[in-house]
């Protein structure tokens, strides 16, 4: 792995159509190459949905909750609401398209209903719950949730690699805690995937977007069906791929747009190469 190589890959977003951006390739051990401002607060949009995630795991950990929890409509657990398959409304929580199971229905509202569940168990409010179980412990010091549990934090990206570097090497979280949370649940589900259209099957994790065989896709061509992460409509990602042990964290100050869609790709594929010289291609033929 070059860091010059890493550092010329993330230098492309200079090109981009942003005012601001902020971009880095994470490892193990931390940051691997960083370009633009670590400090500066961006709104992450639906990137707050994996940092409350991990706080939902550390929640199931401490057995403050279990993923078996009845939440959301009826029939509907933790577990549903975490992988978007709760059948609530994208935005409307009182409002139920289909029953628990059935379908993979993107909600920011399951995430809504999911923090009420966490706080009515701790009895701490999921805001200063979120701080004291993964943001205070990581060091995520400018990450503030505000609103929605869904789409409501920002944070600098700092703080972005410092929660990249524990969904790449778990510190806090037990490793195979991890490994169920990346793992696909309620499998064959189809679905949207929003700005990407509808996924046949369109897989995902207890949080966390799965890359599997999606196309179009917002990650690389050669980011392997194993990756996982998430993007937000501020014109956020955050990617991992757990088979190379690597991440890529960029946070913009423009929407997700057609913009996006051919650059997040190719700075996917230019991080990949840098980070391994290999393509997935090549990988698969042991090449």
């Amino acid at each position: 792995m070059s860091q010059d190589q890493l550092e010329k890959a993330l230098a492309t977003v200079e090109d981009w159509p942003v005012d601001s951006v902020s971009a880095a390739v994470v490892g193990p051990d931390g940051a691997l190459a960083v370009h633009g401002d670590e400090d500066r607060v961006y709104r992450l949009a639906s990137v707050t949905k994996p940092i409350v995630a991990l706080a939902a795991l550390l929640a199931v950990e401490e057995e403050a909750i279990s993923l078996d929890d009845p939440a959301g409509p009826d029939g509907s657990t933790v577990r549903h609401l975490l992988a978007h398959a709760s059948g609530l409304d994208f935005a409307d929580r009182d409002k139920v398209r289909s029953g628990p199971g059935e379908r993979r229905i993107y909600s920011s509202a399951g995430f809504e209903v999911l923090a009420d569940h966490i706080a009515d168990a701790t009895g701490i409010a999921f805001p200063d719950y979120l701080g004291e179980a993964v943001c205070q412990p990581l060091g995520m010091s400018s990450t503030t949730l505000e609103g929605s549990a869904g789409h409501g934090a920002s944070g600098s990206l700092a703080d972005l690699v410092a929660f990249a570097r524990e969904l790449v090497a778990p510190r806090l979280l037990a490793p195979e805690t991890l490994t169920e949370a990346v793992a696909e649940q309620f499998v064959g589900l189809d679905g949207i995937v929003p700005g990407y259209g509808m996924q046949k099957p369109c897989p995902w994790g207890l949080g966390f977007e799965l890359r599997g065989a999606k196309h179009p896709h917002w990650t690389g061509q050669h980011n392997s069906p194993a990756t996982f992460g998430h993007f937000g409509q501020s014109g956020t990602l955050l990617w991992v791929g757990p088979e190379i042990r690597t991440a890529l964290v960029v946070l913009t100050d423009r929407d997700f747009g057609d913009w996006a869609k051919p650059l997040w790709p190719e700075l996917s594929d230019r991080v990949i190469h840098a980070a391994t010289g290999r393509t997935r291609s090549e990988d698969a033929l042991g090449g």
